[in-house]
């Protein structure tokens, strides 16, 4: 049991060491590479520190030949540009002044409702809450946000062509008055890309290709 424990104290102040090395990025929100690295490290330390059989120094200088690789890839990022966007990527803009940026999501293997979600933990609620909205690298969301921001809740009605009978419910709203406000902008469910709607019958609406536009309609009095 002794064994154990110096063993463990050891690759424990190892990785002490090599994390801190590696930078304050380490501890705070990660790039992908930066991400690899921490579960490398983290299942080569508990190799050694539970099978006593394992020479102690593998797993030394496991830990510390993935800290050699952090700081060549680090160097070639300060000698090299663009290799921060072969191995990080880049930020994505996923909403612009025309609103939601479709091609941008898909790309990040998001749909609009991921979008939202990440809003709503970013603090807006609304998709026209911001003028500017992006993921940075490192899959955080950033925005420029408006001067006045809406009040309300809303709920997303349509996402990417299929209506969401759940939040339609919610909101009051019949599939005849939807439909009927579907007619009157001669479109289809499919056709839309996103619609949402708060208890004020605001409408967040927005065709697939086209600039967004808010609209008024007619909500139940359960929402």
């Amino acid at each position: 049991m002794a064994l154990i424990f110096i063993r463990t104290a050891i690759i424990f102040l190892t990785l002490l060491l090599c994390m801190r090395l590696m930078g304050k990025s380490q501890i705070g929100e990660m790039q992908p590479f930066e991400f690899v690295i921490t579960m490398l490290i983290a299942e080569l330390a508990c190799i050694p520190m539970a099978d006593s059989s394992i020479p102690l120094m593998y797993g030394i200088i496991s830990v510390v030949t993935i800290f050699i690789l952090h700081q060549v890839v680090w160097l070639m990022d300060l000698w090299f540009k663009p290799m921060k966007t072969i191995i990080c990527g880049k930020p994505s803009l996923v909403i612009t002044r025309d609103g939601v940026d479709s091609y941008q999501l898909r790309k990040n293997n998001l749909d609009v409702s991921d979008l939202i979600e990440s809003m709503r933990v970013a603090g807006y609620f609304n998709l026209d809450d911001v003028y500017y909205g992006l993921y940075e690298a490192n899959g955080s969301f950033s925005a420029l946000e408006r001067e006045q921001k809406t009040n309300s809740l809303p709920v997303l009605v349509i996402d990417n062509g299929r209506v969401d009978k759940t939040n339609l419910k919610i909101s009051g709203i019949t599939q005849e008055s939807l439909q009927k406000f579907l007619k009157e902008r001669k479109v289809r469910p499919r056709q839309v890309l996103v619609m949402t709607v708060d208890g004020n019958g605001r409408v967040y609406f927005q065709k697939k290709g086209k600039p967004y536009s808010i609209e008024r309609i007619e909500v139940g009095e359960q929402w």
